[in-house]
């Protein structure tokens, strides 16, 4: 048999409704866990500095290290599952992120916590890179992907907000090292159900060119670039508020990213096993969904964190009385995306429901540029929370079409792709817009405004440049996603 010889592999059995929703709330639970930690650490970031000892900037690094390695790994961790297998890589995932936290919720010093979350975030990589993959080879049927991806949808974006409540109130009742043992059970539930339910893919390195071995088709090099690229363009993203947009560390660091991701694409139009085929850019759904993605996730950050930060820092809210503030709009997004965006998607498709959440996006954030310094949370406040239904509309149309090309060779590249730009965006929306409202808020301050309207003034400008951003997401969704035939 030749090298290019492939053998097919059997055919996996049918799988019961019952056994497809199980393993539906298996990738739910595992995504849950890994947004709610990436959340729940936020509001207890005063006591574990107090705990530990950590210094200002030294504190950053809980979140930093976090981040990086999960937004670094996810590409490389989405392709290796589809060679290695899907359910390995989820399992293999889940199994270190579950360890890290015990790990993190153990840690007595800084060194060991900074550890602990970067193998959280490995661990983070490996198994979000490959759930929208294992997702759409399950749920086959148009109307059933609809609502699992709904699901999914809803649990990554209730996450978020579930985690500022939980961890508010883990911290005060019992200590910070509880938002890390919390996954404990979560982590070891799902696995032991998702070896039962999910199904047991081998990858592709198993039937096609054995005798060349995985080594031969992971291409190391191009992996070892776009890791690299990632990493150190994350890493330049995150140290913008501290080295300024024009510094020589910036400008000579994304210049070195920029310089490793070119390399890794020339790479992948010439190697004979690329790690990122270059056809996955072929489509127009995929390219335009996860641009859209990009801006939508960047300019979000200025209503999920800008938002906490005036309830607390101008309004007097404690980290708990924060987080249930905030609880609306999760239950909002629930509501929306479990009840009505499957049917609606099914009705009108995926262009229009994105359009019209997008559009609701942008009044909500239009309308926070205007809230004022004392402002009253019923009249003021909660009203907004009920256009964040626009979200609900927008992430399940989103990631069909994020996903809507992707054949069974390349489900997990197109998994990992889609949650790479959804980090990416996250990296870019913290940096520009909390860098943007602190410059306007120490103008306010040098011209002689008082502490509230300063921050405010800086939390408008954050607001609006969100706004611009979603006008933007919506352009490209209207011109680039075609309308599609249901």
């Amino acid at each position: 048999m030749s090298e290019s010889a492939t053998v097919t592999p059997p055919a996996a059995p049918p799988r019961t409704a019952r056994t497809r929703a199980l393993a539906l709330g298996v990738l739910a639970s595992g995504m849950l866990m890994i947004v709610l930690d990436g959340s729940i650490v936020t509001v207890a970031m005063p006591a574990i500095q107090d705990d530990l000892g950590f210094s200002p900037a030294g504190l950053s690094w809980v979140v930093n290290a976090y981040l990086i390695a999960f937004g670094s790994l996810l590409l490389l961790a989405g392709r290796l599952g589809d060679l290695l297998g899907r359910r390995r890589m989820f399992l293999a995932g889940t199994g270190v992120f579950t360890a890290a936290s015990l790990l993190a919720g153990a840690a007595t010093s800084p060194a060991v916590l900074i550890a602990a979350r970067f193998l959280q975030g490995v661990g983070s990589a490996m198994a979000a890179a490959v759930s929208l993959g294992i997702l759409v080879t399950l749920f086959t049927e148009p109307g059933e992907r609809a609502r699992a991806i709904a699901v999914f949808s809803f649990t990554g974006a209730a996450g978020a907000s579930i985690g500022q409540v939980v961890g508010g109130l883990l911290t005060d009742a019992l200590s910070w090292h509880w938002i890390f043992f919390i996954n404990l059970p979560i982590g070891l539930a799902a696995l032991a159900l998702a070896v039962r339910v999910l199904p047991g893919d081998k990858g592709t390195s198993t039937f096609t060119a054995p005798a060349r071995g995985l080594a031969a088709r992971a291409d190391v090099v191009g992996a070892l670039l776009i890791t690299a690229g990632l990493m150190l363009g994350i890493y330049t993203v995150v140290k913008v508020e501290q080295y300024g947009w024009v510094s020589a560390h910036t400008l000579g660091l994304g210049a070195l990213a920029a310089a490793l991701t070119g390399a890794f694409i020339a790479r992948q139009a010439t190697a004979r096993t690329p790690l990122m085929p270059l056809r996955i850019f072929r489509s127009r759904g995929v390219v335009g969904a996860n641009v859209v993605q990009m801006l939508m996730v960047a300019a979000l950050f200025s209503f999920q964190i800008v938002l906490a930060l005036h309830l607390q820092r101008v309004l007097g809210y404690s980290a708990a009385e924060t987080g249930l503030a905030m609880l609306p709009a999760a239950l909002v997004i629930g509501a929306v995306s479990l009840g009505v965006s499957a049917r609606l998607i099914g009705r009108f498709g995926e262009r229009n429901v994105l359009l019209t959440g997008l559009l609701l996006l942008v009044t909500l954030l239009v309308l926070l540029t205007r809230i004022p310094v004392d402002a009253h949370y019923a009249t003021d406040v909660l009203p907004l929370m009920f256009l964040s239904a626009g979200f609900g509309l927008a992430l399940p149309a989103l990631t069909s079409l994020g996903m809507s090309d992707a054949g069974e060779e390349d489900a997990g590249l197109a998994s990992g792709l889609f949650n790479t730009t959804q980090q990416i965006g996250m990296a870019v929306g913290v940096a520009v817009l909390s860098t943007l409202a602190a410059s306007r808020s120490e103008r306010l301050l040098a011209d002689g405004a008082g502490r509230a309207e300063a921050l405010t003034g800086g939390y408008h400008l954050a607001f609006g440049v969100g706004a611009g951003l979603l006008v933007t997401a919506f352009m490209v969704a209207y011109v680039v996603l075609r309308r599609r035939t249901r």
